[in-house]
């Protein structure tokens, strides 16, 4: 992991095309803004985290008897 130090207006380039710049710093809490291409997805961490949990539970509760009808379904 590379840990940089930035300032107020201060930014990093990633590769050729990112940009994150710091762009106010209030209470301990840093905000940041991306400039990427729109083609890249940029999702928080816990937000990702949250959802690989989600989909975790929901593989977890499903009936034998869903997948059967839901295969009956798809035959037809």
């Amino acid at each position: 992991m590379l840990v940089l130090s930035r300032k107020l207006d201060e930014s990093i380039v990633i590769g050729d095309d990112i940009v994150v710049k710091v762009i106010s710093v209030d209470k301990g809490v840093v905000k940041l803004g991306i400039d990427a291409p729109k083609n890249l997805s940029i999702v928080r961490s816990e937000l990702l985290e949250d959802v690989k949990e989600s989909n975790r539970a929901a593989s977890k509760e499903i009936e034998l008897s869903d997948l059967t009808s839901l295969g009956a379904i798809l035959k037809k």
